[in-house]
């Protein structure tokens, strides 16, 4: 480097020797040369899975079923599906998102002709819609006679009123199987707000809406199988029991899965992942979760096929201070990087992010992706309902290692026998996020975001900021707790902190 050269390279910071969080430095800027729509954000999950936008949503009961995986793989992200289920009932969310195709609701909300013109008002207030079709015996794939709109019911004073009484029954319906581009112009042509697709028999498919079409006929990015099915991930346990999980994912098309540990350098890891690789090739494998370079290796010699970085970072996890076990999250992301990086395998840095910046740091620290829960929590995807607290719009979200998540199965992911699952140590808690709105309208922003932070490092991507990272060219500095004071918001009596990812109702 020059004599010009400010900072210190990657292999600098990290050797000073104390664990360093991400708010721990500072990336110093770089030349600009470019716009920032021309920054790439492409990553990689595990070896054979390449992403459009390195984001991955954690396989936690609050975050990730198959909306979140659906919706984060339209976006050229992915998702991992949480096994706080029954076996069958996670490979049924698998399959929700191979079988998912862009623009067509194959899991529609409908109601029968019985129900009231409150139970439409309820699905409002939950979902923000109005448009529903309506089955003979309520059940979602039943025979479809009616649907009703906001236009058929927002005069009735009388919201007891059966929707039987005022839904339409003349109705502009599709064949099922029927391509998108042949519902957009039916819809078109009929000026219909929703269009129902049915089978020879009457019974409703699936649904098109107007609404998500304008929000969905552009996705260049969607992360596709070679097949065009959108990708998906699942996590699953070391307990041998869990061998039958690996089956059904796997059946079910599953691309990637995910062992799910607090501490992934075991041998009941080392086993499981060994056995995956043996038994079901076509399917990548993600070890983890480790934080040193020897863990790495380990993982990476038993063939993993990417490996998840992090220890006690979460927001909602308190691994470290119950545990005394663990390590400071960029330090871990950069030494466990550079071991993978000369295999060829991607690391995801999993926890310790709760702002643009951070994925930024987690991805100059050399990782491939990021894994995300409390970015993703509060989201309409993730799973739950909203509810108000103060006059703020909530979702609830807990940690897998909260007594809460652990009573519901959550304890699969430690060490412990079954006998031993009386007496639980808690390793994080339960909690509520704001409501952050529809993946459509909140990833967009991260993205800009996060493009604006590659270009203000002078890189134009991922891969270049790797490569600025192995050669020294990207810079880092120690911040300390005055600078880490002065490079936030201070000095005012008091602020309202503007983020379209978080709103109140």
């Amino acid at each position: 480097m020059s004599d010009l050269s400010d900072g210190l390279s990657g292999k600098d910071l990290i050797a000073q020797g104390a664990g360093i969080t991400y708010d721990d430095f500072i990336i110093l800027p770089g030349h600009i040369d470019f716009h920032h729509q021309e920054v790439t954000l492409e990553g990689r999950f595990s070896r054979r899975i390449p992403l459009s936008l390195p984001f991955a949503s954690s396989p936690m009961d609050t975050v990730t079923e198959h909306k979140m995986a659906i919706g984060l793989a339209c976006l050229g992200g992915i998702g991992v599906v949480h096994y706080n289920n029954a076996v069958e009932a996670q490979a049924e969310e698998v399959r929700k998102v191979k079988r998912f195709e862009n623009g067509f609701i194959t899991d529609p909300v409908v109601l029968s002709p019985q129900a009231t013109i409150a139970d439409v008002d309820a699905i409002k207030a939950r979902y923000g819609f109005s448009g529903i079709p309506i089955t003979e015996d309520g059940a979602r794939h039943g025979r479809l006679v009616g649907v009703v709109t906001n236009r058929d019911i927002e005069f009735e004073p009388d919201r007891t009123k059966r929707l039987a009484d005022v839904m339409v029954t003349d109705l502009v319906t599709g064949r099922a199987g029927m391509k998108l581009e042949e519902a957009h112009e039916l819809l078109r042509t009929s000026k219909k707000g929703k269009l129902p697709l049915v089978d020879g028999e009457g019974r409703l498919v699936s649904l098109v809406s107007r609404r998500d079409l304008l929000k969905r006929r552009n996705f260049p990015d969607t992360n596709k199988d070679p097949r065009g099915r959108l990708r998906v991930a699942a996590a699953v346990s070391t307990r041998d029991e869990d061998r039958e999980r690996v089956a059904a994912l796997a059946e079910a098309g599953v691309d990637a899965i995910v062992i799910d540990a607090a501490q992934g350098d075991s041998i009941y890891e080392l086993r499981l992942l060994e056995w995956m690789k043996g038994n079901y090739p076509q399917v990548d494998v993600v070890g983890g979760n480790v934080v040193t370079r020897a863990q790495a290796a380990r993982l990476l010699d038993a063939g993993a096929d990417g490996l998840r970085i992090g220890m006690g970072p979460g927001s909602i996890c308190t691994t470290q201070g119950t545990m005394a076990v663990g390590r400071a999250q960029a330090t871990a992301v950069y030494q466990t990087a550079l071991v993978a990086r000369a295999r060829g395998v991607p690391v995801m840095a999993d926890g310790g992010v709760s702002q643009i910046g951070h994925i930024a740091k987690a991805l100059a620290l050399g990782s491939s992706c990021v894994m995300m829960g409390y970015m993703f929590a509060g989201t309409e995807e993730s799973p739950g309902d909203y509810f108000y607290e103060g006059g703020v719009r909530l979702k609830r979200y807990r940690g897998m290692a909260s007594l809460e998540a652990m009573a519901a199965g959550g304890d699969k992911r430690y060490q412990t026998r079954a006998d031993d699952r009386r007496v639980k140590v808690a390793q994080g808690v339960s909690g509520a996020v704001l409501d952050k709105g529809p993946l459509n309208d909140y990833v967009p922003y991260l993205v800009q975001g996060l493009k604006q932070s590659l270009q203000d490092m002078g890189v134009r991507g991922v891969g270049a900021l790797h490569a600025a990272l192995e050669d020294g060219a990207l810079r880092f500095e120690m911040r300390s707790l005055a600078a880490q004071v002065e490079g936030g918001v201070h000095g005012l009596h008091s602020y309202k902190e503007s983020s379209l990812g978080m709103r109140s109702g």
